[in-house]
């Protein structure tokens, strides 16, 4: 099919504005995009339970995807960009603002590229994610050259494949990833499941493991096979804590772990921030930063870290400013700002302020901010 035509007689209104009214929208098809879906999360839930319901809310989001598609929205946003992040439709503009007013200068977004992505006014698919990738560094670029993007240093993509895919779709999936990074080389940051070296293409692990409060079973043991087959960071990692060979191992590697403390409690899988493990590893020096995960669907909307940081500082007594001034430094000096090499990699990060390349300048503006902001509160 050709694009869609918008008739002359026809007005066009957001979604947001017409949820409820629309003949036909289920309610919690028009209700998972906006956050509201966040009340099934109850303090008496289970675990299982709980991610029971997660993957019921993903699953409608990627049915609402397809409803999106059918309605027209305002002029006024049809200058940015709208993409199907696991069905669910998302202003990057409007992200990367929230994230900067939250004091955020750099992110890199998590996707999992199983959906199917369609240019503005196009109803087939494309074959293949260069569109997508095109106009996800022209928004980075407007955004990074507006009033509103002043200061923000830019964005990439971790390519994320869902591991619960067969190994021939795992590795169909990793082929349209090393296309991609060959294409837009400024763009793609990492890979999730298995490294890709192909073609003169050095694609960096950043695996999530240990995301599950068990002992010794296989998300337990995907920590193993994380620092095993190489990766930079690591999510979550709750069950590192148990494991001191481990963390002797990633203090060695320089391998960092992204700390969720609102994804954690929302989850079940800490009962309060009291009870998690993040002080643990603080104190056998683990490098540490903050993370939010899944924001679309646990944080009502909000997706920047203030909330983490602020769960933290109120609720772990041994985690003060300079404490949290280490993680949010951390959260730069562990940036994949560029591509790099293992050497380089492990460099920089050696290295930090005093270094010559793209992270030590972004240290050193990060510490200035820093200066102003402790002669604003202390």
């Amino acid at each position: 099919m050709g694009p869609i035509r918008r008739p002359k007689d026809c007005h066009w209104s957001q979604l947001v504005g017409q949820r409820g009214q629309i003949a036909g929208v289920p309610r919690t098809a028009s209700s998972a995009n906006t956050g509201e879906s966040v009340a099934v999360w109850q303090s008496g839930r289970s675990i299982e339970q709980n991610w029971t319901a997660l993957e019921e809310m993903q699953r409608q989001l990627r049915y609402s995807s397809y409803l999106v598609r059918a309605f027209p929205t305002n002029q006024s946003y049809q200058q940015r960009f709208s993409v199907q992040l696991a069905g669910n439709s998302i202003w990057i503009y409007g992200i990367l603002k929230e994230l900067h007013e939250d004091g955020i200068r750099y992110v890199a977004f998590r996707l999992v590229f199983d959906f199917p992505y369609r240019r503005d006014r196009h109803d087939e698919p494309e074959s293949d994610y260069e569109a997508f990738f095109q106009a996800f560094g022209k928004e980075i670029e407007k955004f990074k050259y507006s009033p509103e993007g002043k200061g923000f240093h830019g964005a990439r993509m971790i390519w994320t494949t869902v591991r619960a895919l067969s190994n021939r779709s795992i590795a169909e999936n990793m082929k349209h990833c090393i296309a991609m990074k060959q294409k837009f080389p400024e763009l793609v940051a990492g890979y999730d499941v298995k490294k890709c070296v192909e073609g003169g293409v050095d694609i960096p692990f950043l695996f999530p493991a240990g995301d599950w409060a068990g002992d010794g079973d296989e998300t337990d043991h995907n920590l193993y096979d994380a620092i095993l087959l190489g990766t930079r960071r690591i999510g979550h990692g709750l069950t590192l804590h148990k494991h001191p060979p481990l963390i002797d191992l990633l203090k060695e590697k320089k391998i960092l772990i992204e700390c969720c403390p609102i994804s954690n409690e929302v989850l079940r899988l800490t009962s309060s921030i009291m009870a998690h493990p993040l002080p643990a590893l603080l104190a056998r020096g683990v490098p540490v930063a903050f993370c939010n995960d899944d924001p679309t669907l646990l944080r009502y909307g909000k997706s920047g870290l203030t909330h983490d940081f602020c769960q933290v500082l109120n609720g772990l007594e041994n985690v003060g400013l300079v404490g949290l001034a280490t993680m949010a430094e951390n959260s730069i000096r562990w940036s994949c700002f560029e591509d790099q090499s293992s050497s380089e990699w492990l460099r920089d990060i050696r290295s930090g302020l005093t270094g010559t390349g793209v992270k030590a300048a972004r240290l050193k503006d990060w510490h200035m901010e820093f200066e102003r902001f402790c002669q604003r509160v202390i």
